[in-house]
């Protein structure tokens, strides 16, 4: 009779789910506020160019981003002293972060700097970052062992 090595996995807890809970929580709310933003960005948009007219919405939509950026700053900080043994999340919480600053940063290019030309930028970034940002929670839900079969299916 042959038998074949495998790991053993070891069972999932209710304490190794609350790590992986809190995080899914954060970085779900870092994509509610993703997605606001688009919504912000369509109330001043309507204004076609009139930015004295959108003023308010503009300043919601920055401090939306400013939020964003905190939620997924505390899930990457929570991932790597919490979750360190799941790389994809603590790397996946990095790249979200570093990407809103990047948004943040050409977003502010565009307000302040008048450089409208970096739009076509902006928002398919916006786009980039509420895919990783939706796929994040979703990864998190899942144990180490799903996540590792799924990655090699």
């Amino acid at each position: 009779m042959t038998r074949t090595a495998t790991a053993p996995v070891r069972p999932t807890t209710a304490s190794d789910q609350t790590p992986r809970r809190v995080f899914a929580a954060l970085t779900g709310l870092a994509a509610l506020a993703i997605l606001l933003q688009g919504l912000w960005a369509g109330k001043f948009l309507e204004h076609d160019g009139a930015r004295d007219a959108a003023g308010n919405w503009i300043e919601v939509h920055a401090t939306d981003g400013e939020v964003a950026i905190a939620l997924a700053a505390l899930a990457t900080i929570w991932a790597v002293f919490r979750l360190r043994h799941r790389r994809d999340l603590v790397i996946g919480g990095v790249v979200l972060t570093v990407l809103l600053v990047l948004e943040a940063y050409v977003g502010g290019l565009i307000v302040d700097d008048g450089k409208d030309s970096l739009t076509p930028l902006h928002i398919p970034l916006a786009l980039l970052l509420m895919a990783v940002a939706v796929w994040l929670p979703f990864r998190a839900g899942q144990d180490r062992a799903e996540s590792l079969s799924a990655d090699r299916s």
